[in-house]
């Protein structure tokens, strides 16, 4: 009924109650999840739950904010991408998010190497054909634009993709949806303080809705500030289906439908 479409099973939190975890998935009636990559160091584990599960499925990429690992390059990618099970690029994308704190007081123009690195997986994500995942924290306008650079214009012939665990601005949404693209909501919908973002989760259209919990983060009220897992995406799904003023059941039909659509080997 539901599917969650993005997760971190491989994280130690979650990977070492993956049992008691898949029950719970199917005590709530969550079906299935993508298991998300967010360096090349981890894709194996990522990877190995995919193919040991059916199901979850799996991407490979590297996540804008790490650094010390292995840089991918386009072949890199390709060559994972072409592995059973393999839904997706990414995550990736471009995160600014607290430059003085959290990026030793260097500028924006210090992190090159996030662009690039982000080139590299739109670029393979276009050469294998699968969409993107993709992170974007304080860097939006950044993002569109190498997007749009790298040919993710919205006329047809691109990757395409996701932007995932979603609170930009309703500007943002519009430009994402005139991409092609489609927008995942998380456990954020179901805080108190985020009435701006159910105002974006009202104005995106239900069939470029996707449902996630970036779990083992975000837990959803009333699990808020404990740890995460698949089978509290219903409360997200709930949650949308009440600011849209539908049935859960809709909501869940609709963003499983679009996860099917987007991750075409899913289905395939």
């Amino acid at each position: 009924m539901f599917t969650d479409s993005h997760c971190h099973l491989n994280f130690p939190e979650l990977v070492s109650q993956l049992p008691a975890i898949r029950e719970a998935m199917a005590q709530a009636q969550v079906t299935r999840a993508l298991c998300i990559c967010t360096t090349l160091e981890e894709f194996e584990g990522v990877h190995a739950l995919a193919m040991a599960h059916d199901n979850f499925w799996s991407t490979v990429g590297v996540h804008p904010d790490n650094e010390g690992i292995a840089e991918p390059t386009v072949e890199d990618l390709l060559a994972r991408a072409a592995l059973p099970r393999v839904v997706a690029i990414g995550e990736t994308g471009l995160d600014y998010y607290g430059m003085e704190d959290r990026k030793g007081g260097r500028s924006i123009a210090d992190l090159e190497w996030q662009r690039d690195r982000f080139r590299n997986h739109i670029r393979a994500a276009r050469a294998c054909g699968k969409p993107l995942v993709i992170h974007t924290r304080s860097a939006s306008d950044d993002t569109l634009a190498i997007l749009r650079e790298e040919g993710e214009n919205g006329e047809g012939n691109q990757a395409g993709g996701v932007f995932h665990c979603f609170t930009e601005s309703m500007q943002v949404a519009r430009a994402a949806l005139d991409l092609g693209y489609y927008i995942s909501f998380s456990g954020i919908v179901t805080f108190k303080s985020a009435q701006e973002l159910r105002d974006v989760v009202a104005y995106v259209p239900l069939e470029r809705t996707l449902i996630e919990t970036d779990s083992p983060y975000l837990a959803p009220v009333p699990y808020r500030g404990k740890t995460n897992n698949p089978s509290y995406v219903p409360f997200v799904a709930r949650q949308v289906a009440q600011t849209k003023g539908l049935s859960v059941e809709e909501v869940a039909a609709a963003t499983s439908r679009n996860f099917d659509t987007l991750f075409k080997e899913v289905t395939a």
